[in-house]
């Protein structure tokens, strides 16, 4: 599996999705994992729960694992239902009363001895005490992994039924006792920091800085801290804006949280993580991760969340531009296709292209997600007339819209000068330009303007004309 699987089981996954039938991937899954379990019991002699790891395993290579996890979330919780009724239905009530004492002394010695056992081991990995306190606490009971290890045992010959029952029994009694054993964490927390000097050696690494609600308010979600988040990081720090990052390295977790930044540990595309990011009061929600697969699985559950929430998202290839749109992403970037768009913008300011212009032209490439091909030579040429007819001098073009009060005024009556000190140097209705047009010319709807003029006196027409044309759309 780890030799020929590894390669065969990840394309195999690949080529089905290829189809775009979401059952076919399903039961392409199911048919692998549930194969491979059988596949090892009868061949090699394993236990089926060792072959469905495998198969996991191996899926978990591919880069269609996170797809995977989101297609099966309806078997694994059914699977885990029938697991623990079936645990339950194993234990015999009349044994549990005879062996009462018994059960109840096993039952002490895993919760106790396993939170023992990983409280200790805080001593040599630098994480803060309170977290090692939490995951104490959360392995205080019998996995189902020691039900795997029981039947082995009792198929060797090493344990007898009798042991069997009692691990069986301590075990639906420790599952049962682990959600209240939370409420004891204050508790625990207060007895350890009782022995001063053994808290300090668990707590070396110090604590966590806890997020307040507070910063999860107008805050910006950034998921993924590589080179890109990193440097967005610091950038809106510096502007101090609230930020929340989500990160599935520890190493960089760490980072982040002895920069004091608020930070979520955690696979963002596979997990809940983002139920906890408060997307409902965020600002905006960045995703730098490269694997549009992940992005996608990002974007999909920012929408069930938080519908209107803007969304930035990285894609690696032109097919994951638009597929990104159609999920809902309301800028995608792709980083190669952006390289040569700034290679167009610096090489029109070259070429003597007014700065405003150029700036429309290269956003509407970006809105139009990177679409090279929607510019018309008609425009090209207006636009050439127009830098030719005005030489050295910077135009604006401002398009009249259909409820804009200038429709139906002539220049004249217009008076856009006196009102807004921008001067009109020129006129484009249905690709014809008239330069200089006469104080007599009556303006229509969809007329282009050609406007020379500060700022704030361009933009004083481009309100009142109803809209913003960009002469390269």
């Amino acid at each position: 599996m780890f030799f020929a699987g590894a390669r065969l089981i990840p394309w195999l996954l690949e080529r089905v999705a290829q189809t775009r039938s979401r059952e076919l991937f399903i039961l392409a899954i199911l048919a692998i994992t549930l194969g491979t379990a059988m596949g090892a019991a009868e061949l090699f002699g394993v236990s089926l729960a060792l072959g469905a790891f495998v198969a996991g395993a191996i899926i978990s290579q591919s880069h269609l694992s996170h797809q995977v996890g989101a297609d099966v979330f309806a078997f694994r919780e059914a699977f885990s239902v029938l697991f623990f009724v079936s645990v339950g239905m194993l234990v015999n009530p009349a044994f549990l009363w005879q062996n009462l004492g018994q059960v109840a002394l096993l039952t002490t010695l895993v919760v106790l001895g396993k939170s023992l056992i990983v409280i200790l081991l805080g001593l040599l990995f630098p994480r803060p005490a309170k977290t090692f306190l939490v995951v104490a606490v959360g392995l205080s009971q019998i996995g189902e992994f020691s039900f795997i290890l029981g039947q082995g045992g009792l198929s060797l010959g090493l344990l007898e039924a009798h042991q069997y029952s009692l691990i069986l029994a301590a075990s639906l009694f420790s599952i049962t006792l682990n959600p209240f054993m939370f409420k004891l964490l204050p508790v625990l927390e207060k007895w350890l920091r009782s022995a001063p000097g053994f808290w300090r050696q668990l707590d070396a690494s110090g604590a966590i800085p806890e997020i307040r609600e507070e910063q999860l308010a107008n805050h910006v979600v950034i998921i993924g801290y590589g080179r890109v988040g990193k440097h967005l990081v610091d950038v809106l720090e510096k502007l101090s804006i609230p930020l929340l990052v989500i990160e599935a390295d520890a190493e960089r977790t760490a980072s982040l949280n002895q920069r004091k930044i608020a930070t979520l540990y955690g696979d963002a595309s596979n997990s809940e993580v983002l139920q906890h990011a408060r997307l409902e009061q965020a600002s905006a929600l960045v995703t730098t991760v490269p694997d549009e697969t992940a992005a996608a699985m990002i974007v999909i559950a920012t929408r069930q969340i938080a519908p209107e929430l803007p969304i930035i998202v990285r894609a690696a290839s032109e097919k994951g531009v638009r597929h990104l749109q159609s999920l809902g992403a309301d800028h995608i970037i792709h980083p190669e296709l952006e390289g040569g768009l700034e290679i167009v913008h610096h090489t029109l300011l070259s070429l003597g292209f007014p700065l405003r212009e150029v700036y429309q032209y290269t956003e509407s490439i970006r809105h139009d997600h990177y679409d090279f091909d929607l510019t018309s030579a008609d425009e090209h040429a207006s636009l050439h007339e127009l830098l030719y007819a005005v030489k050295g001098v910077e135009i604006t073009w401002v398009e009249i819209g259909e409820a804009s009060p200038l429709v139906g005024l002539s220049l004249a009556e217009a008076n856009i000068r006196s009102k807004t000190g921008a001067s009109v140097v020129a006129l484009v209705r249905k690709n014809h330009l008239t330069a200089n047009p006469k104080s007599s010319t009556v303006f229509e709807a969809e007329d282009v303007l050609g406007l020379i003029g500060e700022t704030d006196q361009i933009e004083s027409v481009q309100k009142w004309a109803g809209q913003l044309f960009d002469m390269l759309n």
